[in-house]
């Protein structure tokens, strides 16, 4: 079965991939580690969980204006996200995708956070809005563990 969400581009594109779901706001400066593309802040959910080549989703973002500077050299690194998908639209979350480079979608017809898992496949079609999640055969956590 495939859930399809509705929702308005941040950066188009069309991309698939695993999903990573944060149910914490990622701070862009100090929270994550764009060498390794991990979340290091020491009380977030997904601390040193890597998001490298995952679809990202989470509620948006907290923190200073280092979200930009940070994600951005993610994308130099090659430890980007290949995908983000967020709730909550702000300036840091959305200059974030845009110099990540990478299809967003935000203001989905369903909070992505109740709605996707992590490790449910997610095809992400950022140039007309739309989300499809097919359901992992098994749950896995935020480590991608059964």
């Amino acid at each position: 079965m495939t859930l399809v969400l509705h929702g308005r581009r941040v950066v188009g594109g069309v991309v698939e991939g695993e999903a990573l779901v944060s149910h914490e706001t990622i701070s862009g400066w100090g929270g994550i580690d764009p060498a390794k593309g991990t979340i290091i802040e020491r009380r977030h959910e997904l601390h040193g969980v890597c998001f490298t080549g995952k679809i990202l989703v989470f509620p948006g973002a907290k923190g200073s204006s280092g979200w930009s500077g940070f994600f951005q050299t993610t994308r130099l690194l090659g430890t980007a996200p290949v995908g983000m998908i967020f709730t909550v639209t702000t300036t840091k979350a959305a200059l974030g995708a845009v110099v990540t480079r990478v299809p967003t979608v935000t203001d989905l017809d369903r909070d992505p956070v109740e709605a996707i898992n992590t490790g449910d496949w997610v095809r992400i079609d950022a140039d007309n809005g739309i989300v499809e999640i097919k359901r992992a055969a098994e749950p896995v956590d935020s480590a991608g563990q059964p």
